[in-house]
């Protein structure tokens, strides 16, 4: 018969990984209710919030979000900062100063801070904590404390299709093109054409594709060969070579 003392411990473990349980059952159930769409707003009261779209929760730091638009089937990550303007409580006019189009999709921890514009396109998607502005701060006058001094505002705009890597920075006046793919850690200003890869700080183009030559320079590797349409789960099981099924008791 096990002693006192191993009962206890055994007693004591129980409990640890039922609360552990407990835990994370509960923080699923709010995450589940705090997560925003438009069937339920929660406190936001976005300029456009599209369909099937989803803000995970925790939220980050949001503000006039009246001055936001997001389009449909969008996933904006947990802890996501989205501010328009200086201040909460500001009147920005009619016109979003954030607008983010469908199917976009924007890694947990990245912050879109705005003041004139940004424009992300149809389908972009971004890693996590990507830092995008429309503002820069002035620092010519040498009497004053940078952060006293009036800012510039460019406009910024984000092509349809794009890849934004994690922990990119895409700078005021920042202009990319369709299917831009920006590598983690660049930090992105100017002009981007269409179909280009861009690395570095500051970024420059690394890749590029045009009609007459393709992608240059060459890429090193064979494209992903994609499913047939119509195979089944058990054509994907054998192609694949694993058993994909959960275990079965017993």
């Amino acid at each position: 018969m096990p002693n006192a003392a191993a009962l206890l411990a055994a007693v004591r473990s129980q409990a640890r990984r039922a609360a552990g349980r407990a835990v994370h059952q509960g923080w699923r159930w709010v995450q589940e209710r705090g997560a925003v769409s438009n069937q339920s707003p929660g406190p936001y009261r976005f300029h456009t919030l599209g369909d099937g779209s989803k803000l995970a929760f925790p939220l980050g730091t949001v503000f006039n979000e009246q001055s936001i638009s997001i389009g449909p089937f969008c996933i904006i990550g947990e802890r996501v900062t989205m501010s328009a303007g200086f201040l909460p409580g500001l009147d920005l006019g009619p016109e979003p100063v954030i607008t983010i189009g469908g199917g976009c999709v924007i890694g947990r921890g990245s912050h879109l801070v705005g003041h004139q514009s940004i424009v992300l396109g149809d389908d972009v998607w971004t890693g996590p904590n990507v830092y995008i502005s429309d503002q820069a701060h002035e620092y010519r006058d040498t009497t004053l404390p940078i952060g006293k001094q009036w800012p510039r505002n460019e406009p910024v705009e984000i092509g349809a299709g794009s890849w934004i890597g994690t922990g990119a920075v895409i700078l005021p006046g920042a202009r990319l093109g369709r299917n831009v793919v920006v590598a983690a850690g660049s930090v992105v200003r100017g002009e981007v054409p269409d179909h280009s890869v861009v690395a570095g700080a500051p970024a420059r183009v690394v890749r590029s594709f045009s009609e007459v030559e393709g992608w240059q320079p060459p890429f090193r590797n064979e494209p992903p060969q994609p499913l047939p349409q119509g195979v089944t789960a058990e054509q994907l099981r054998a192609l694949v070579g694993w058993d994909l099924r959960p275990p079965t008791e017993g």
